[in-house]
């Protein structure tokens, strides 16, 4: 595999695991905690979150060298603030239920440390396609964790797994799954299996 093809696919990769924003960076805890009561509520913010950041990525790194060091944040801040827009105005056209479901946390990516921190720290020192494929990756990463949770959340909170229920009538949900606390507690089981998870890599690599 050529070098290219390898700095490539750790680019891709990176957000998915080494750094993801859920479980390793722990990062966008807000939408990641109020929206995950559903599988349907997890990946549309997972995608949402994700188109934000690849376009936000792309035209940070296409203009890295134009903008003055004193008001990049300012201008990461509006490029991020458009993107947000459009896909605000994307959901409304495709479903206000789902809209008025995920709330004011649609806005609120604008201010969502994952893609500013990723548009300071890395878009705006990288050529476009590795932006592009790192934004991809931590998109990936961050869709991923929201639906670790909402499958969770929905499936012990309601019985049903995207609307579709799983269980019959003698099934009695935890509703406390879909409470503010059922996220905390959610979140706090997948943070020990990846904690566990890489401390088992860790000791292997060790070990050979």
């Amino acid at each position: 595999m050529s070098a290219s093809v390898t700095q490539s696919w750790d680019e891709l990769t990176e957000g998915l695991w080494r750094q993801n924003p859920t479980f390793v960076m722990v990062l966008g805890m807000c939408p990641t905690l109020a929206v995950t009561v559903s599988g349907v509520n997890a990946l549309a913010m997972g995608i949402a979150t994700t188109l934000v950041l690849i376009f936000s990525c792309l035209l940070v790194s296409l203009m890295r060298n134009i903008v003055p060091g004193e008001v990049r944040i300012a201008t990461y801040i509006v490029i991020i603030a458009t993107f947000v827009t459009v896909v605000d105005y994307l959901i409304q056209a495709i479903s206000l239920e789902l809209y008025d479901a995920l709330g004011a946390f649609i806005q609120l990516i604008v201010v969502n440390c994952i893609i500013l921190g990723r548009a300071e720290a890395h878009a705006s020192k990288t050529p476009p396609i590795p932006a592009m494929l790192n934004a991809v990756g931590m998109g990936a990463g961050f869709t991923l964790g929201l639906l670790s949770l909402g499958i969770v959340r929905e499936i012990l909170g309601a019985g049903k797994l995207f609307g579709i229920t799983l269980f019959g009538e003698s099934f009695q949900p935890w509703v406390v799954m879909v409470l503010p606390p059922g996220g905390f507690f959610v979140l706090g089981g997948w943070l020990l299996i990846f904690a566990w998870w890489a401390r088992r890599k860790e000791a292997g690599g060790a070990q050979s």
